[in-house]
C-alpha cells in the first residue's frame, strides 16, 4: 500500500514530468560506472597509480551500491521517497565534487565508495515511485522508459567519458568526468523538489542497519585482499582479512536468521532461498555480471596496447554500447521463441562475442571487432530483463520488491568480485610489460576467462527457471 500526499484515485497531472526527473536518478548510477572505465588509464597515468587502485576504483564503488541498495529503497519506504531521492542526488553531487577534485587515490577511492552509497539511496526510489505515481495502465510504458536508462547510460558513459577527457575541459582532464555530475544535479535537484510527488509505504519494512553493516564487512574482507593481495606481496594482515571473511559471512547469515525469526525485516530473508530455484537464478546473477571486467581491460588494451586516446577508446566500446541498447527490443522475441532459455540465449550470445574479441585480438586482426563487440553488448540487453524476471517470477508478489533488490545486489557484487578477480588475473598476467603483444595476450585470457562465467550463469539461468516454482 501507498501513502502520499494525493488522494488514490487522483492522477497526478505532472507524472510525466516526474518520470523524467526521477530518470535522471536512474541515469547517473550507471553512467559513473560506465564513464570511469574510458579514463582509468588516464587515472593511472597522473596518478602514477597502480593496477590495484584501478580495480578499486571500480569495485569500491559497485560493492557500496550493492550492499546499501536493499536499505536504501526502505529508507524510501519509511521517510518518504522524494525526500530520501533528494539527499541521494545532493549526496551523489557532494561524492562526485571529491573524485573530481581528489588528490590522491586514496581520496579517489574514498569519493567512489561514496557515491556508492549515495547511488544506493537515489536509485531505488526512482523505480518505487514510479510504481506509486502511475496507473496500471501507464505503468508498463513509463517502466519500459525506466529499462532503456540503463542501456542509455552505457552508450553515453562510455563515449561521454573519451570526450571529455580530450576536450581537457579548463584542463580537468578527467576530473570532468566526475564534475560533469554537478550541473546536472544542480538543475534536477530544485526540479525534483517542486515536481515530485511524495509518497511512502503504509507498512514499511525496518532497517537492518546490523545486517548492512556485517555483509559490508564481510565483502570487504573477501573483496581487499583479492585486489591488493598481489601488489602487496600478499602481507599476513591481509591473510588475516581474508581468513575472517568466511566467519563474516556466516555471522550475517546467523543475523539474519535471527532477525527473522523474530519478526523483524532482514535484508536477506533466509527463508527466500527455499523458493525452488531462486539461489540457482541469483548464483546466475553473481556469474552474469563477470561482464564488469570487460570494460576494464578492453579499455586498457585499447589505450596501453594500442595506444588510442581515451575518446578513441570510447569509439571502439560503442557497439557494445549500441548493442546493449538495442538488445531489450529483442528480449521480447526471444522469449516467445526460447521460453525459460531467453536469458542463457543472451548470455551464450555473449560468450560467442568475447571468445570471438579474444580470437581476433590475439590473432593480430582486431580491426574486425565490431560485430564481435555488438553481440557482447545485445546478449547483455537481452539476457538481463530475462534473468530479473525469471529470478522475480519465482517468488510471491508481496516479495517481489525484495526479490528484486536481491538480484540486483547480487549484479553488483558480482561485478565487484569480476574486477578484483578476472581484473587481478589481467594484471597479474600483464606485468609491467606495455607492448601490444603482452597486453593483447592478458586480454584474451581474461576475456575467456569471463565468457566461461557468462556459460556457468546461462547453465544455471536454465535450472534456475526448469526447477522453479512460479508463486503468483
Amino acid at each position: 500500500m501507498e501513502r502520499s500526499c494525493d488522494t488514490e484515485d487522483k492522477l497526478d497531472p505532472r507524472r510525466w514530468a516526474a518520470l523524467v526527473i526521477l530518470l535522471v536518478g536512474a541515469f547517473l548510477p550507471p553512467l559513473d560506472f560506465f564513464i570511469v572505465n574510458v579514463a582509468l588509464p588516464s587515472i593511472r597515468e597522473d596518478f602514477q597509480a597502480s593496477a590495484s587502485t584501478m580495480q578499486l576504483i571500480i569495485s569500491g564503488y559497485a560493492t557500496t551500491y550493492a550492499v546499501m541498495l536493499i536499505t536504501g529503497g526502505r529508507l524510501g519506504d519509511l521517510y518518504g521517497r522524494r525526500n530520501v531521492f533528494l539527499s541521494g542526488m545532493v549526496g551523489f553531487a557532494a561524492a562526485s565534487a571529491l573524485c573530481g577534485l581528489a588528490w590522491s587515490p586514496s581520496v579517489l577511492i574514498a569519493g567512489r565508495v561514496l557515491q556508492g552509497f549515495a547511488a544506493a539511496i537515489m536509485a531505488p526510489q526512482a523505480l518505487a515511485s514510479i510504481n506509486a505515481i502511475f496507473p496500471d495502465h501507464e505503468k508498463s510504458k513509463a517502466l519500459s522508459f525506466y529499462a532503456l536508462t540503463f542501456g542509455v547510460a552505457s552508450m553515453v558513459g562510455l563515449f561521454l567519458g573519451g570526450a571529455l577527457i580530450a576536450l581537457d575541459i579548463y584542463g580537468l582532464g578527467w576530473r570532468s568526468i566526475f564534475l560533469i555530475n554537478l550541473p546536472v544535479i544542480a538543475t534536477a535537484a530544485p526540479l525534483a523538489f517542486f515536481i515530485l510527488r511524495e509518497t511512502r509505504s503504509e507498512h514499511p519494512s525496518k532497517l537492518d542497519l546490523g545486517g548492512a553493516l556485517l555483509i559490508a564487512l564481510a565483502l570487504f574482507a573477501l573483496i581487499a585482499p583479492l585486489i591488493e593481495g598481489r601488489e602487496q606481496g600478499w602481507p599476513i594482515w591481509l591473510l588475516l582479512m581474508l581468513a575472517a571473511s568466511p566467519l563474516l559471512f556466516l555471522l550475517f547469515w546467523r543475523h539474519e536468521r535471527h532477525l527473522e525469526a523474530a519478526g523483524g525485516d532482514p535484508i536477506l530473508a533466509p527463508s527466500l532461498l527455499d523458493v525452488p530455484g531462486l539461489k540457482r537464478g541469483l548464483t546466475a546473477a553473481l556469474f552474469f555480471y563477470a561482464l564488469a571486467a570487460f570494460w576494464l581491460v578492453f579499455s586498457v588494451y585499447e589505450q596501453s596496447g594500442l595506444g588510442r586516446t581515451p575518446f578513441g577508446a570510447g569509439l571502439a566500446i560503442l557497439p557494445a554500447a549500441v548493442g546493449f541498447v538495442l538488445g531489450p527490443f529483442a528480449s521480447e522475441r526471444i522469449l516467445r521463441v526460447f521460453g525459460r532459455h531467453s536469458a542463457a540465449v543472451g548470455m551464450g550470445l555473449q560468450s560467442v562475442g568475447l571468445f570471438a574479441t579474444a580470437a581476433m585480438i590475439s590473432s593480430g586482426h582486431a580491426q574486425f571487432l565490431f560485430p564481435a563487440l555488438f553481440l557482447i553488448g545485445m546478449g547483455q540487453g537481452i539476457a538481463l530483463p530475462n534473468l530479473l524476471k525469471s529470478v522475480v517470477q519465482r517468488v510471491d508478489r508481496r516479495q517481489s520488491g525484495l526479490a528484486s533488490g536481491l538480484v540486483n545486489s547480487m549484479l553488483q557484487i558480482g561485478g565487484a568480485f569480476a574486477v578484483a578477480i578476472v581484473g587481478g588475473l589481467f594484471f597479474a598476467i600483464l606485468g609491467s610489460a606495455t607492448d601490444v603483444m603482452s597486453v593483447s595476450k592478458a586480454y584474451s585470457i581474461a576475456a575467456i576467462a569471463i565468457a566461461i562465467c557468462l556459460l556457468i550463469a546461462g547453465w544455471l539461468s536454465v535450472g534456475s527457471a526448469s526447477n522453479a516454482e512460479v508463486h503468483r
